[in-house]
């Protein structure tokens, strides 16, 4: 039941070329900085990357994307990378924008063992094309199949050995459905405490989809747009 791994590196062994990854977070926020940090050093390529966002130019996912190890995208939001941009335009990055709740609802479906469903969003748009299309109620439905990886890589603020995990504030929105639909889910915390001390009714993950977890460092934490008000003269 000890899940526990020294680091990032042994956290991530098997971790190679073609693969796809699951990258929990939302922004900037609740991101695994540190197992980014060391698949940029792996220097796997060909990644199919499904992440809420492609991170910025020179933090998260950015930095996979300046060594050009991925090869698709497959996201809700990617306005804050300008190389993502200048990649997609180029035709260097093949590209998959999907509705924020349809990419949360995909990860969740895969997790839950659920291979397809239907949903209004995307109707109408290019979201839609090729997809079946269905009526419910009189309002027509496109069909989205379940996500899933070889590999899920998440962060919480406090983790167990058991691999029970507890994530804090907007860190909550991918990465507990992500968790879920990795074939390996690997969790990277920021408090790694001893079976027990958590609070069962508080605990987001449970451990049975962890597979590894470690005990990270050195989080910056960016802020994606930092605004502020103008202190009065």
């Amino acid at each position: 039941m000890n899940k526990v791994v020294k680091s990032a590196t042994e956290a991530l062994q098997g971790v190679k070329d073609e693969m796809t990854l699951m990258l929990g977070g939302f922004g900037l926020c609740g991101i695994p900085e540190n197992s980014i940090t060391e698949l940029v050093k792996l220097n796997v390529s060909g990644l199919t990357c499904i992440s809420n966002n492609a991170g910025v130019d020179d933090f998260g996912l950015g930095l996979l994307l300046q060594k050009k190890q991925i090869k698709k995208m497959i996201s809700s939001y990617v306005g804050e990378n300008a190389e993502f941009e200048r990649q997609m335009l180029n035709g260097e990055l093949e590209v998959d924008l999907i509705p924020q709740g349809s990419l949360a609802a995909r990860c969740y479906a895969g997790g839950a063992g659920i291979p397809a469903f239907f949903t209004p969003a995307g109707y109408g748009t290019e979201v839609a094309e090729g997809k079946e299309v269905r009526e419910f109620d009189g309002k027509p439905h496109i069909l989205e199949h379940a996500l899933s990886a070889d590999f899920a890589i998440v962060k919480a603020w406090k983790g167990d050995r058991h691999g029970n995990l507890i994530y804090k504030g907007t860190a909550r929105n991918f990465n507990p459905v992500m968790a879920m639909a990795g074939k390996i889910t690997v969790a990277e915390v920021e408090i790694l405490v001893e079976p027990g001390e958590l609070d069962p009714n508080a605990i987001h993950t449970p451990g049975i989809f962890v597979q590894r977890i470690f005990q990270g460092s050195n989080y910056e934490k960016r802020i994606e747009q930092l605004t502020t008000t103008p202190k009065e003269a």
